[in-house]
């Protein structure tokens, strides 16, 4: 191993943005579906997305050296990552979140970052994501739903398991946006029942999944903000998924008191977080996603467990305990009243 100076790291860097151009352009032309199940060549590639072969064969190639597509013998096949996720025939398709993910707001944010990072934050302005208004939840509600299918089955499984048998449950899913946290309880326990809160427009997008999923009639809407809506009292649970990071500590403390006066003696607050460590270094995830909170909120952040706790404890929460989502790199918090 060397031990020279190298600029690997910063070109690799630099021209990080040809790797999600790359990855946009498959999900766009439906790459990863025309491969499917079965290994294919850059002509039967090209033949299937109506493209040029010179185009599929580059493009598939540059895809093998990213690690999303595996060759062989000058045919190319899906990783078990692609497959699971960026097929659309897969029930855990992600390609969608693309729309959000890589929208021109999110893209402008980062365009100006050292604007961001001298003043500390975004503007809090017309434009801002905290604007109730702001089409980029629309597009959040319908892209995301897909990448959060899988941690909302595994954070339902694994928070029910504490409740056997199928106690009828009375769920509070806030700021629910597709409202897959709360419907994937709703399919795990066909005894529960769920008000699922967001701005109005955001919860079209809940409802119609709520449809999809034949839980419309244990689904309840609730617009407003989390903040100021009368939410109701008695939940048994309260879901708290990725909301957190978008405010300073002063604001999340004022809602998880409204939080607690909304539970049941003995209730549980269920929290979905990116958490980095108390270094705030790793793991990579939750510890880079301070920067996407820099960029596109007045005072977001990824917190600490500490910070978390702290904050629990402030809007007086009780039984604080952090764990791991399986494979996912988010984290669960649980608190009760």
């Amino acid at each position: 191993m060397s031990n020279h100076p190298s600029p690997e790291l910063f070109f690799d860097t630099i021209n990080a943005y040809q790797k999600s151009a790359a990855l946009k352009a498959a999900i766009e032309l439906s790459l990863f579906t025309a491969i499917g199940t079965a290994p294919k060549t850059a002509d039967e590639i090209a033949a299937h997305c109506r493209i040029a072969q010179r185009g599929a064969r580059i493009l598939a190639d540059f895809l093998v050296t990213l690690g999303f597509l595996a060759k062989s013998e000058n045919r190319y096949a899906l990783t078990p990552d692609s497959a699971t996720f960026l097929d659309q025939k897969s029930p855990a398709y992600v390609g969608a979140a693309v729309e959000f993910l890589d929208s021109a707001h999110i893209r402008n944010c980062f365009d100006e970052l050292p604007d961001r990072v001298r003043a500390g934050g975004a503007p809090l302005s017309r434009d801002s994501v905290l604007n109730p208004d702001h089409d980029a939840w629309i597009k959040f509600a319908r892209g995301m739903a897909g990448l959060q299918f899988m941690p909302a089955k595994l954070l339902a499984t694994q928070v029910l398991a504490a409740y056997p048998n199928n106690p009828p449950l009375k769920i509070l899913d806030v700021a629910a946006g597709h409202g897959m946290f709360g419907l994937a309880f709703l399919q795990q326990n066909p005894s529960a029942t769920v008000t699922g809160q967001d701005w109005p427009a955001v919860l079209n997008v809940a409802k119609e999944n709520a449809a999809r999923f034949h839980c419309l009639d244990r689904y309840q809407l609730l617009p407003g903000s989390a903040f100021d809506v009368d939410l109701g009292q008695n939940y048994d649970i309260i879901l708290l998924p990725n909301l957190l990071h978008h405010f300073d500590a002063p604001a999340n403390i004022a809602l998880l008191k409204r939080l607690h006066a909304a539970l049941k003696p003995g209730g549980q607050l269920v929290i979905l977080e990116f958490v980095p460590d108390e270094n705030r270094v790793t793991p990579q995830i939750p510890a880079r996603f301070s920067l996407v909170m820099l960029a596109t909120t007045p005072a977001g952040d990824a917190y600490t467990f500490s910070e978390l706790n702290q904050m629990l404890q402030a809007a007086a929460f009780r039984n604080i305990k952090m764990s791991d989502l399986a494979s996912m790199p988010s984290r669960i918090l649980t608190a009760t009243k």
